[in-house]
Parts: structure tokens; C-alpha cells; sequence
């Protein structure tokens, strides 16, 4: 196999310099370039023709966001968005991830060792070089649910990981004012999950706010796992309610999606309707199997809508999906599938 190509975009040597051997470690990865700045780096995007960008937000002359705009409306390729403020600066990363970066990584902060300088680069790098790119368009005005809503009693349970900004946004963003209780565990940094609530509440008719302890699920309302160190469940007799509770990794993930899916299964059984979208890894797929087998509706977003393929091809090739269907359709199909006026599938 040939190695992945990157290309290194930063305004600092140092940090150029440490990226550039983080990545060169792994034999699968050569870097073959670098640029301190987006004309250096449009240039040699064009002579290089890399397979993978790593790029800084904040540089001179043109910010990170506004290049990575260029690159995905004329060249669309994998980025990964690297910098401070993928740390600090959640609202920044989020509109990355919506004009169409791969993922973001934070750089080091100041007194972390070396060691642990971007921990999880070289993963998403080669995650990245086999991801489908789409074309960036500007975002569409928010959907609204033609005629009234009629709620048949079910919940919804949503679980995404990489690409799941986008591929949530256009799940929510077709949900009525009325809609039936939904939560939703998207694998997100601690201080990404406020910022991204608000995005969706934004597009949304719904209500969409981070998920708290004790919460009630009630219609019109969607809750969003808090992101790093803690998972979602529901819970409770009756009333269902949200559950923040610590523990242990579960697939690597800590909110899992797992988790808030083997929850709906026992608590909801077929009162509910499960889809799992976009994301790296396996994590869900389990949780989905349960929700179908206990007798909910299972949906899984299709291969050629994925960024990345992963999470829904692990929950069909386990026999978790009941429906795959491609990104736009997904939203249409759950609202179907809670309707008490049962209107014909989509």
C-alpha cells in the first residue's frame, strides 16, 4: 500500500515540527510538505496533491475557517482541523465540522507532556484518507414539519460520532415543535456539547438542550448527552427521565453510544424508534440489536452518505438495522414511524 500523504498547514515551525514526527512515526503515514500559511498551502495542495490536511484555525492572512471553506468548495478533501482553539473555542470547531473538516484535534496545552502531544492524530489521519468528501454548500434554511404532528407514544434514540454534526443537524433540523422525546449521545469533547445544542436548537423547531440529571422526556424536547466523562440513559416507572451517571469506557467511549441504546431497550422496548448515523468504530451497534430485538424500529444511515462508514455497517452486519437509508431520508422515516396517523413510509 502506499503511505497516506499529508500535507502540515500551521503558522508555528514548532508546532509544524511537532506534528510533522508525531505522524512520521507510523510507517503507513508520510508527511510531504508543509505551509505556514493558506497561500503557501493552496499552492502546494496543487503541487503535492495530498490525501489528508491537518490545518491550524488561526493563521495570518486568512483564518483556518475561511480557507477550509475554499478547500470544500472547490477541492473537497479530508481535513482534520488542529489547533488551540478545537479546545477552547468549541463555537470555532463546530463550524469546521459543519463546512465539512473531518474531525478536529487539540493542540497540546501548556505543561502537557510531549507524550500526549495530539493524542489521536495518527488515527483519525488514516480514518480520514478513506473518508468520502462532500462538496461544501451553504446550509439550507431551517426545515419545517408540513402539517400537524400527531405523536403515537414513541421515543427516539440517536447515537453518531464522526461526520455527526452534519448528519444531526439534518435529522433535527426536519423535527416539529411537538415532536416525540429524543435523546441522542454524540461522541464529543466536554466543552463541545453546550455549543452544539444550541447549534441544532437554532435549526430545530424542537427544543434541543444538553441532557440533565432528572430530566423528564417530554415531546418537544431533545437532549443531548454532555460530552467527555459521563454516559446517557433514560430511566424511571411511568415518566421517563434522563440519567447522567459516571463509569467506565464502554467501546472506547464515555457518553456511549451503547449505553443510552441498551437503556431504550429495556425501559422503552417497542415504544421507541433507534438510528444510528456516521461515525468510526463500533460503538452502538450492540445497543441498536437490543432496541431492535426488544421490538423498536431500528434505522441505520446508508454507506453512501456516511463520512464514515463505521458505526452503521457494524450495527448491519449485526443484524441491528431494520432500514438503511441515505442522510436526507432518516429524519422523514423516524417522524413516520412515531406518527399516530401512520402516513406511508418513506
Amino acid at each position: 500500500m502506499n503511505p497516506i500523504r499529508v500535507l502540515v498547514v500551521d503558522d508555528s515551525a514548532t508546532m509544524r515540527g511537532l506534528i510533522t514526527a508525531i505522524l512520521s512515526r507510523d510507517a503507513e503515514i508520510e508527511v510531504v510538505g508543509t505551509a505556514d500559511n493558506p497561500f503557501e498551502a493552496r499552492e502546494a495542495i496543487k503541487a503535492l496533491n495530498p490525501d489528508v490536511l491537518t490545518l491550524d484555525i488561526e493563521m495570518p492572512n486568512m483564518n483556518g475557517l475561511e480557507f477550509l471553506e475554499k478547500i470544500m468548495r472547490l477541492r473537497p478533501m479530508p481535513v482534520i482541523m488542529v489547533s488551540t482553539l478545537t479546545q477552547k473555542g468549541a463555537d470555532a470547531s463546530l463550524a469546521a465540522l459543519e463546512i465539512g473538516a473531518f474531525d478536529c484535534v487539540g493542540k497540546p496545552m501548556n505543561g502537557a507532556p510531549t507524550s500526549q502531544a495530539f493524542s489521536g492524530l495518527v488515527d483519525k489521519v488514516k480514518a480520514a484518507s478513506r473518508a468520502k468528501m462532500r462538496a461544501y454548500c451553504e446550509p439550507a434554511a431551517p426545515k419545517t414539519h408540513a402539517g400537524a404532528f400527531s405523536h403515537n407514544g414513541k421515543i427516539i434514540a440517536l447515537g453518531a460520532s464522526t461526520g455527526g454534526v452534519e448528519a444531526l443537524l439534518a435529522v433535527v433540523s426536519c423535527f416539529p415543535a411537538n415532536c416525540p422525546p429524543t435523546v441522542i449521545t454524540q461522541h464529543m469533547p466536554a466543552n463541545f456539547t453546550a455549543s452544539f445544542a444550541e447549534r441544532m436548537n437554532r435549526c430545530s423547531a424542537a427544543t434541543v438542550s444538553e441532557a440533565r440529571d432528572g430530566a423528564p422526556l417530554v415531546p418537544g424536547q431533545v437532549y443531548l448527552a454532555p460530552g467527555g466523562g459521563q454516559h446517557l440513559e433514560i430511566t424511571g416507572h411511568g415518566q421517563m427521565r434522563c440519567r447522567i451517571r459516571k463509569g467506565d469506557l464502554v467501546n472506547g467511549h464515555r457518553p456511549s453510544v451503547d449505553v443510552l441504546f441498551q437503556s431504550v431497550a429495556q425501559l422503552a422496548k417497542g415504544k421507541a424508534v433507534g438510528a444510528i448515523l456516521t461515525g468510526m468504530g463500533r460503538d452502538g451497534a450492540g445497543g441498536l440489536l437490543a432496541m431492535r430485538q426488544a421490538g423498536a424500529n431500528t434505522l441505520g444511515q446508508d454507506e453512501a452518505s456516511c463520512i464514515v462508514y463505521g458505526m452503521p455497517k457494524a450495527a448491519f452486519e449485526l443484524g441491528g438495522v431494520e432500514r438503511q437509508l441515505p442522510l436526507e431520508k432518516i429524519g422523514p422515516a423516524i417522524l413516520n414511524l412515531c406518527s399516530a396517523e401512520n402516513r406511508a413510509r418513506v
